[in-house]
């Protein structure tokens, strides 16, 4: 849940074998206003040392100017010399893994040395200094996701050699138990912890990480199906200082709560999934029991109903966020407890049924709302919504996905009453007009994110949005009605846009991409799939835009390897790249890639002309995650095996005819390094749809 907002820094260079880093807080950036302010927080940056992953190889004298990074293992510094203060960079799409250099200088190949350096990612927040001595710079938190070469041992020498672990994630640790849990607890300043997925660890390995981890505030046990409340416990009785706590999809019963509800500096918590909790179960919170939670997300809970909701308001009366989505129908006396709550800010209630005034009820109880989601809810009307709208004064995000029934009464109501919305969900609103619209543009400017996928909208709906000049986001895909003219439009109003979605708009041509590619310099994310007119010209366009890091292009058969080239040259920061069934990009386009897209994270190859020689130039690129290679006629069990023992993936999606082919001793060890297979049984299907039979096909199945 909060791994899309982790902080990524560069790697630099120490002479000590447990590398060491100051940072901004890794803090989830949506959760910081909810959380503590700590003193490092608040405490000015100072100049950082350099850190890397890199061991020096030799040693030499030190030198006062700070040096630019370079290619190789550097010398080691002297402890006297000056070393340049980093800012932290933007999280990325991938988390887990360290940033390539930028593209002035080469890659840097990482040689670990150390336990310390089976981290494949470092951050962690700094320490106050003291007045009289310098800071403690804690150790690097490693980021173990998916491994399954380690065990207890290899843990215990981890923690051995970093002393000051802060952060530690052992998510998806299949095979990890309690014994492992315990030589975790031997680190005393560990302060998060995600132990997701960790099936085999039980209430003793919980007992042990409490004991030895007091000052633990974030923790996962997100399906830790071992864990009852005997564990929670005893973590409620070490762990006071406990912010943030996961107990999605465990088996969580009335016994828990009492547990739960001792924290009481817990602010956050999660609790999706847990069909243990029943009305009985929240019946038995005391009044105001926890007066701290601000967030809870009892989302796909089944078995409670408006009984428990009320049971919920009454206990934790100071709650900004609560997410029932997926929850019983919502009747109008649960809509009414809500008001209770005075300060609730964040309302989601995706998926829920909405029986007969339950929507207004929301309207009378909940004024204080600056978001409110109702995706995919039924029993939504035009009536229930132009009643709620005006009532919410504050109102600064909405979500309408799927609301079918809605009409342009609902969204004249929307744009009337809501002005100041910086977010508007409203795909798949069938029933709204291409006119209707046209008032999103011309009344609600302060938007920054609109989602009309799936909607009439047409080149005027377009050339009405020419006053949100602040849109960052921008979902137009399946809009068969737009055309290059509209997006003439858009490249002249929202010059910050970052993020657009055409998927399926097949009116879309090489003219339209090159207006919004020289009009939107700050792109970072374009999805042209299935947008068939396009050829290698809208490539050469987009790789002007520097920034650029998400390119979809899948079901585009006229771009070939030499757009793919252009791109890969011109857009460094490139990390998920989807070229399914461009059928006419080969190796060359690889190899390209493999020399200048250092930064690539996840690519789609299914049913391009690639071959051996194509796969194994891409492992080249050390930072690569996840691969799709299903029906890649050009590549054989041998090549496939080449790839995978060189790079470092994370999850790789095969057809399941390579199954048989490949060695199951070769897969273990693949697998043993953390990689994850997905086996696809498709048949192959070459034969592209136009867009508008594609549409017509999906209403049907609505039908």
């Amino acid at each position: 849940m909060y791994s899309s907002q982790s902080t990524i820094i560069h790697y630099y260079y120490l002479p000590s074998p447990c590398r060491k880093l100051q940072s901004a807080s890794p803090w989830p950036r949506q959760r910081q206003h909810l959380l503590p302010t700590t003193p490092s927080a608040a405490a000015s940056p100072s100049p950082r040392p350099r850190i890397s992953t890199t061991s020096p190889t030799s040693s030499s004298s030190s030198s006062s100017t700070a040096s630019p990074p370079r290619t190789h293992a550097p010398s080691s510094p002297s402890p006297s010399s000056p070393a340049p203060a980093t800012p932290p960079r933007r999280a990325t799409a991938a988390s887990s893994v360290p940033s390539a250099p930028s593209s002035s200088h080469p890659r840097s190949p990482a040689t670990p040395s150390s336990p310390a350096s089976i981290s494949p990612s470092v951050r962690a927040s700094p320490t106050p200094p003291s007045p009289r001595s310098p800071p403690r710079r804690p150790s690097p938190p490693s980021i173990l996701s998916r491994s399954r070469g380690f065990g207890a041992a290899g843990l215990a020498a981890l923690v051995a050699a970093c002393p000051n672990l802060t952060d530690l994630d052992l998510s998806n640790g299949l095979d990890l138990g309690d014994a492992a849990a315990a030589e975790v607890a031997k680190a005393r300043r560990l302060q998060r912890l995600s132990l997701s997925r960790c099936k085999r660890i039980t209430d003793m390995g919980l007992g042990c990480i409490a004991v030895g981890c007091p000052d633990l505030r974030d923790l996962s046990l997100k399906w830790c199906i071992g864990v009852t409340h005997l564990g929670l416990d005893l973590l409620a009785l070490k762990c006071n200082k406990l912010n943030i706590l996961d107990l999605s999809y465990t088996m969580i019963v009335k016994k828990c709560f009492p547990a739960i509800m001792k924290l009481q500096s817990l602010q956050v918590l999660l609790l999706v999934g847990c069909n243990g909790i029943d009305d009985d179960a929240l019946t038995s919170l005391d009044q105001e029991c926890s007066k701290s939670l601000q967030v809870l997300d009892m989302s796909n809970s089944y078995n409670v109903t408006h009984v428990g909701v009320l049971s919920v308001v009454k206990a934790m009366p100071n709650l900004l966020e609560l997410n029932l989505s997926y929850c019983s129908p919502v009747t109008p006396s649960m809509s009414s407890s809500f008001e209770m709550i005075h300060k609730l800010q964040t309302l989601k209630l995706d998926g829920c049924r909405f029986m007969d005034d339950g929507l207004k009820s929301i309207g009378k109880s909940c004024v204080s709302l600056r978001e409110l989601s109702l995706s995919k809810c039924s029993g939504v009307t035009d009536t229930d919504l132009s009643f709620v709208v005006p009532r919410l004064k504050d109102l600064l995000k909405l979500d309408v996905t799927c609301c079918r029934k809605i009409t342009d009464v609902s969204l004249a109501a929307i744009t009337t009453s809501c002005p100041s919305l910086i977010t508007l969900r409203m795909e798949s609103c069938s029933l709204i007009s291409s006119k209707g619209l046209q008032l999103i543009g011309k009344r609600c400017t302060h938007l920054e994110e609109l989602d009309l996928t799936d909607t009439d909208l047409d080149d005027e709906g377009l050339k009405a949005l020419s006053g949100c000049t602040k849109l960052s986001s921008l979902k137009i895909g399946i809009c068969l009605r737009i055309t290059d003219e509209g997006l003439r439009h858009v490249s002249k109003s929202c010059p910050d846009l970052r993020d657009i979605d055409l998927y399926r708009s097949g009116a879309i041509s090489d003219e339209g991409v090159t207006h919004i590619a020289q009009g939107c310099p700050m792109l970072e994310s374009i999805n042209l799939s299935y947008c068939t007119k396009i050829t290698d010209c809208s490539l050469r366009s987009l790789s002007k835009c520097i920034k650029l890091n998400t390119l979809e292009i899948r079901g585009c058969p006229m771009v070939s390897s030499a757009g793919l080239s252009e791109i890969a040259t011109g857009c460094r920061l490139l990390s998920k790249l989807d070229i399914k069934k461009c059928f006419e990009i080969n190796d060359l386009g690889m190899i390209f890639l493999s020399q200048f897209s250092h930064n690539l994270r996840q690519i789609n190859l299914s049913y391009c002309s690639v071959t051996d020689i194509g796969l194994i130039s891409l492992s080249s690129i050390c930072g690569l995650q996840n691969m799709t290679i299903v029906h890649l006629a050009g590549v054989t069990p041998n090549g496939l095996i080449a790839a995978l023992m060189v790079c470092g993936l994370r999850k790789v999606k095969l057809h399941e005819a390579f199954k048989s082919m490949v060695p199951s001793h070769m897969l273990k060890v693949v697998e043993a390094r953390g990689c994850l297979f997905q086996w696809i049984n498709k048949p192959y299907q070459v034969a592209l749809e136009p867009c508008d039979v594609w549409k017509q096909q999906s209403q049907d199945l609505l039908v």
